[in-house]
């Protein structure tokens, strides 16, 4: 089986698609937010960010200082299709291993019968 277009080797590791899919989900999020959402540390989560950011899915935002410094963090347009394309890959490669796919006949189709009216 081939891999599908849009799969994204830099998003599909556990900790890295559960960050880009919580952040799907909003326009901003605080950087705490995020890490108790995913149950991480702050380590954790920062390496993560950069290296998302670097490939530039993430746009981080700081502000104040000392303890009062707030990071906000967000998709890019870039991010988000690349979130996009990758869970359509997910989605052809889950709906190409099923048994029908194994043995070559197509997927049955369900029939609303009209029990129940």
């Amino acid at each position: 089986m081939s891999i599908p277009a849009g799969f994204d080797e830099l998003i599909h590791p556990a900790t890295r698609l559960s960050v880009v899919a919580l952040l799907a989900a909003t326009e901003w999020a605080d950087f705490a937010f995020v890490r108790d959402s995913l149950s991480l540390s702050d380590s954790a989560l920062s390496k993560q960010l950069h290296t998302l950011e670097e490939a530039g899915y993430l746009e981080l935002q700081k502000e104040g200082g000392g303890r009062k410094r707030r990071t906000r963090v967000r998709l890019t347009d870039r991010g988000r299709a690349a979130f996009e394309g990758h869970v359509a890959a997910l989605r052809a490669i889950v709906e190409g291993a099923g048994p029908a796919a194994a043995s070559g006949t197509p997927p049955r189709q369900r029939h609303d019968s009209g029990a129940g009216r």
